[in-house]
């Protein structure tokens, strides 16, 4: 996928758009991008809440999958550990994501979180599924309360 694409495909999608993400470069399996702090990001100790750093690195790492990954190939995440190191006042946030490992349906990524000042204030690995998604899938059964 090109970098113009996946821009593309970065401004259709509601988390980075709600929380102003931007693209500031991508190669294969490898992707940076960036936030600038703002109100809607504090929590009420006037830090950026730790959801909205972990939706940045969740969003970077599975963008780096993208550009891993053949045309067509669709990205879910499956697991994400994240630690908060620093707390972030205002600023801009960068994320740098990169796959450590892409497997027929794993992709493992790195995710380096960091302020305007370079001080590391994040460090996340997530796991990816990574495949074409059923659109066959058969409906779940609800269990039902006899009583």
């Amino acid at each position: 996928m090109a970098t113009n694409e996946l821009r593309a495909r970065l401004s259709e999608t509601n988390t980075a758009t709600q929380f102003g993400f931007v693209l500031a470069d991508a190669g294969h399996g490898r992707v940076k991008m960036s936030m600038r702090v703002d109100e809607r990001h504090l929590q009420v100790h006037g830090v950026v809440h730790g959801g909205v750093l972990a939706a940045l690195a969740d969003t970077a790492g599975g963008l780096a999958t993208y550009m891993a990954c053949p045309r067509g190939t669709r990205v879910a995440t499956i697991e994400m550990k994240i630690n908060y190191l620093e707390a972030v006042e205002g600023g801009t946030v960068t994320a740098e994501a990169e796959v450590v490992r892409l497997g027929r349906h794993i992709s493992v990524v790195d995710c380096d979180l960091r302020d305007e000042n370079g001080r590391l204030v994040g460090k996340a690995l997530m796991t990816f599924f990574v495949g074409p998604f059923q659109t066959n899938r058969k409906p779940r059964h609800r269990k039902t309360h006899k009583g």
